[in-house]
């Protein structure tokens, strides 16, 4: 089980930057927390790249139409997983690395979490496949620390509204699904195991439901706790 919050995390790349990334269901605020964020830190001095996954990049924008778009119905679960998979190699690639190496702090709205609880938990395919699939697309690079936020899958879908993408127009119980996915991948739950032993990232858990401010503060109290441990050696 992990823990719901960090401690000492481990470093999951090698670069002098640090990896933010927001996860959580669709309607959470990760869009708004990712901008507060960035806005404290560069506040704060810090150089900052903000990106989303899938997109951020000229071929990561087109596959992100294609996947998300509520005309593509016919497109497998399978092939869903595949089309982000090479979204986020191309930014891996194309922006998280040189950003990191550079010393910048990197914020992402999604990685390859996302993946595992959305195609995986709650889509179905095996989240070993996963795992070794998003193990090529990511070159081994994971956050230094996921923020999850945490929203019930009504008032997801109450904040989301009608204009919803491919993704968010799935039924209750899917969205449902994703939510428990990515409590369990916390190891918020009761029941033994969990999805943490497939992303050995440090994840912590934030309750989404309240005002944006009071949920940021919750975030940005996690994000000083990783700042605390002090540049790469």
């Amino acid at each position: 089980m992990c823990e719901e919050s960090i401690s000492e995390p481990p470093r999951p790349h090698p670069h002098p930057g640090l990896f933010l990334a927001l996860e959580g269901p669709d309607g959470g605020g990760k869009t708004t927390q990712a901008a507060k964020l960035a806005a404290w830190l560069r506040g704060d001095g810090f150089d900052v790249v903000s990106c989303r996954d899938p997109g951020s990049t000229q071929v990561g924008d087109r596959l992100r139409e294609i996947v998300l778009d509520r005309d593509s119905v016919h497109l497998s679960v399978r092939s869903e997983m595949l089309i982000y998979m090479a979204s986020r190699a191309q930014l891996v690639d194309e922006v998280i690395q040189h950003s990191l190496a550079a010393g910048r702090v990197v914020i992402s709205d999604r990685f390859l979490l996302s993946n595992i609880v959305y195609q995986g938990f709650a889509g179905g395919l095996p989240v070993e496949d996963l795992w070794r699939v998003g193990q090529v697309a990511t070159a081994g690079l994971l956050p230094d620390l996921t923020l999850v936020l945490d929203v019930s899958a009504e008032a997801a879908r109450a904040r989301v509204g009608p204009a919803r993408d491919r993704i968010e127009d799935r039924p209750a119980e899917y969205q449902r699904q994703v939510r428990a996915g990515f409590v369990d991948a916390a190891g918020v739950h009761d029941g033994p195991g969990g999805l943490c032993p497939y992303y050995p990232a440090p994840l912590v858990l934030i309750d989404a439901m309240g005002d944006p401010n009071a949920v940021f503060h919750q975030i940005k109290s996690e994000v000083q706790r990783v700042l605390a441990l002090g540049p790469r050696t």
